[in-house]
């Protein structure tokens, strides 16, 4: 799966981090069972933490090329070394080795085709590219 982002809405320091809302406005994804788009409607409302990690708190609809809508909402973590976070937050391409990414996806729909969704664990490894995060995510079997 991969997804374009939008700037950054920055709320602030709060007592638990710093609180940053960054807007969905894109993406793909494909898999051997499904495929489709990311639709322009989520965010990650992600909290960067006082140790410096970055807690993922995402919430999007995604749209199958055959129509049907699912809902997916994640959690994760990325961190890594201070310089290679800030070359991220800078925007640069930084190699996925030199930092943690992961995330653990569920996902809803309503629709019989796709609800063997409903019921399985999955997890993700991420990577950050300028345009947005850029995920592997399997099934736990």
């Amino acid at each position: 799966m991969t997804g374009t982002v939008g700037t950054p809405i920055e709320i602030g320091i709060m007592p638990q981090g710093e609180r940053r809302i960054v807007p969905i406005e894109g993406g793909r994804f494909e898999g051997p069972r499904l495929r489709g788009r990311v639709l322009a409607n989520g965010a990650d409302w992600m909290n960067i933490r006082p140790d410096q990690v970055l807690a993922i708190d995402c919430r999007a609809a995604l749209e199958t090329d055959d129509g049907v809508l699912i809902y997916m909402r994640y959690g994760g973590l990325r961190h890594g070394p201070p310089a290679t976070m800030a070359a991220l937050a800078r925007g640069e391409s930084v190699d996925p080795a030199e930092y943690y990414f992961r995330i653990s996806p569920t996902f809803e729909t309503g629709r019989d085709e796709y609800s063997w969704l409903n019921r399985i664990v999955a997890v993700g490894i991420g990577r950050r590219v300028p345009e947005g995060p850029i995920y592997d995510i399997y099934e736990i079997l």
